[in-house]
């Protein structure tokens, strides 16, 4: 199984008293998402399951990539790392999932699927971890396919 995390592009800053949930990308953030979507198109197979927080900017980000995509309402911001596993079915899904999402939790998520000894891993605005379950020696294991951050592609 593969699992790509996606973190939303660059939003507007969040002001007390608004909804968080509505905060839409900047005209950078626009920018950020065309990037990694042009790139993802390219790379994402057909049949890959996408699933997006509820938050604006999630859709937004997700919307770019033009494919057919579900908002999961248990995937906008506190959501835990099981909820966004089971959501996606780790390490036991066929084929590609993609998860448009939020920080903290992409980095918890890639820092527990990898091993670090940090709690959570930096994930940057707009930017794809791509994570490959695998089984070698009857042990199952997380190889890290690749990093994509907007700023490079």
């Amino acid at each position: 199984m593969d699992l790509v995390l996606w973190r939303h592009a660059e939003a507007q800053d969040w002001v007390e008293g608004c909804d968080d949930m509505a905060r839409s990308l900047t005209s950078r953030g626009e920018k950020q998402a065309a990037r990694v979507a042009n790139w993802l198109d390219r790379q994402l197979p057909e049949g890959t399951r996408i699933l997006v927080s509820p938050a604006r900017r999630c859709e937004q980000t997700a919307l770019v990539l033009g494919r057919k995509y579900k908002i999961k309402a248990e995937l906008a911001p506190g959501c835990s790392v099981s909820q966004l596993l089971e959501l996606a079915q780790w390490p036991d899904a066929k084929g590609t999932v993609l998860v448009v999402g939020h920080q903290p939790t992409l980095g918890q998520t890639i820092a527990g699927l990898i091993g670090l000894t940090a709690s959570e891993c930096a994930v940057k605005k707009g930017a794809v971890w791509w994570l490959r379950n695998r089984e070698r020696a009857a042990l199952a294991q997380t190889v890290v396919v690749t990093v994509q951050s907007p700023e490079v592609l």
